[in-house]
């Protein structure tokens, strides 16, 4: 998974086929070696997938294994064994919207599995049937998006309200806002029992924010209809949040922040598409959780934009990592978090390879993209439930 590759993210896919098919098997990865490289089965199978997704493999030898294995023990490295293919969901809403969504952009050009969820399904505890959730730019907080000022006269944003006040009705919920945050509480409930949630975008500040807002009103009139409280802000709840604490709420309808946890230009201290933030360094014998997160044939990553670009690294909780923020400044780009039993990972921006990724845009093709360090950070996380590494120690 160095430059030698030739298409670092179907190599993930060749990965996780091994572990779903019964002509695959167990496979390691082998952190920090060539890139965070995958140790597979040397069947015939497996090469000719390999070929058929245009991956390149070598194959080991014996001696080559035990040198392999030699290297590992001296450096800052570490042999992870993969045992089964984690089962995906992607929160996704039935109707179709006006944008893309870089991980099932990666997941379908990778050719990994995954089926879509999203509130009926999510309310009525299918979640347990899975091992990963991807969240990307759905507003859990209920204000559609902080679009009202912008789109609230283009047709996919009035049918997006519309769709989603019916089914707060038909679900027997006073609006949306109370809606979505039973949403995100389900989400919170299934991370605490064992799940692990990769979100992007504007679900990383607005899961938190919908899970701090539950039984408060935090929604502009202009947006609902209904007066704001204007106590919202010290009911806020920061115990049951994911990443974020001590963050303001916006209540401008005209801004399309809902707090102040997102960092996107102006507000930010970077501008323009050289921009790039910086993934650490970790120790993979130690830390071989975030280790793999990172696992990347670069530290260095092109910056993105999202409606969520980065976090204010004031708003972190303490027990939160930072696996990749832009030094010397206040972004915090890449992030991750034990939440009870299971694990919460935010990555800002919405598509690693389209610096201002706008409405309507046409989505990125990633067969012109086969070695976007930005799209393995998502492929790593796919991945990192399959693995049963040793807790976290620094």
């Amino acid at each position: 998974m160095d430059d030698a590759q030739t298409d670092h993210l179907r190599a993930y896919g060749l990965t996780y086929w091994c572990l779903e098919s019964p002509e695959g098997g167990a496979s390691e990865w082998l952190l920090n070696y060539r890139g965070g490289s995958f140790l597979l089965p040397d069947t015939p199978a497996v090469r000719e997938r390999a070929q058929e997704l245009g991956v390149t493999c070598e194959p080991i030898g014996g001696s080559a294994r035990d040198r392999i294995a030699a290297t590992i023990a001296e450096e800052n490295m570490e042999r992870v064994v993969l045992e089964k293919a984690p089962e995906i969901a992607v929160y996704i809403p039935p109707t179709a919207e006006p944008w893309d969504d870089a991980v099932t952009l990666a997941l379908e050009y990778a050719q990994v599995n995954y089926d879509e969820l999203y509130d009926e399904a999510i309310l009525q505890g299918e979640l347990a049937e899975y091992d990963w959730l991807h969240t990307h730019h759905e507003d859990f907080s209920g204000q559609f998006g902080k679009f009202w000022a912008t789109h609230r006269q283009e047709p996919w944003y009035q049918q997006q309200v519309k769709v989603a006040q019916d089914d707060a009705r038909r679900f027997g919920f006073a609006g949306v806002q109370e809606l979505k945050g039973a949403v995100a509480a389900q989400v919170a409930q299934w991370v605490a029992g064992g799940g692990f949630v990769f979100a992007m975008c504007s679900a990383c500040d607005s899961l938190d924010v919908g899970l701090a807002a539950v039984g408060v009103d935090i929604i502009p009139a202009e947006i609902d209809g209904s007066p704001l409280d204007p106590s919202a802000q010290g009911k806020l709840d920061y115990d049951v949040t994911f990443c974020f604490r001590d963050f303001r709420l916006v209540s401008d309808p005209a801004r399309n922040e809902i707090a102040d946890i997102d960092l996107t230009p102006p507000e930010a201290d970077f501008v323009g598409t050289g921009a790039t933030f910086e993934l650490f360094e970790f120790s993979a014998k130690q830390d071989p959780v975030v280790t793999m997160l990172t696992q990347c044939h670069t530290l260095q990553v092109p910056d993105f934009l999202g409606l969520t670009t980065a976090f204010d690294r004031a708003r972190l909780k303490d027990n939160v990592v930072v696996m990749g923020d832009r030094p010397g400044t206040s972004m915090v780009k890449y992030v991750h978090a034990d939440y009870g039993d299971g694990t919460a990972t935010f990555l800002g921006g919405h598509d690693p390879e389209d610096y201002a990724h706008v409405i309507n845009e046409e989505p990125t093709d990633l067969s012109l993209h086969k070695h976007s360090p930005g799209y393995r950070l998502i492929l790593n996380n796919i991945l990192f439930p399959a693995a049963k590494p040793r807790e976290r120690k620094t």
